[in-house]
């Protein structure tokens, strides 16, 4: 990615930021975020964040407990170039529609931030 860790994770971490890549609208009430899209609602919890660094995600509606998904920030310790890891949980069915969809969604973010 080309954009610093501090404006990455303002993309993966405030309502204004996820509604410029993931979603339509979010709101955010305490740890719980409301994502949108065609007016859609889907709420997570947001069950980890390490300010700069980090946030991970437990859709209310999964019927798996453990089931989560994250958005980490790596920096490469030679390099400095920034990435962004998503991990996301699915049914083994589901592996490659979600594989897809992250690939779009984070397309689009990558042409956000004009990387």
């Amino acid at each position: 990615m080309r954009a610093t860790p501090n404006v990455l994770f303002e993309l993966i971490s405030t309502p204004s930021g996820f509604s410029e890549w993931f979603c339509d609208d979010v709101n955010v009430r305490g740890d719980e975020f409301a994502f949108e899209w065609d007016g859609e609602v889907q709420k997570a919890l947001c069950i980890g964040r390490r300010a700069g660094e980090l946030m991970r995600f437990r859709w209310l509606d999964d019927e798996d407990p453990g089931a989560f998904f994250e958005l980490r920030i790596r920096i490469d310790p030679m390099t400095n170039d920034v990435a962004l890891v998503v991990t996301d949980h699915a049914w083994p069915q589901d592996m490659e529609s979600a594989r897809q969809l992250w690939a779009s969604q984070v397309a689009h973010l990558m042409r956000v931030i004009g990387s």
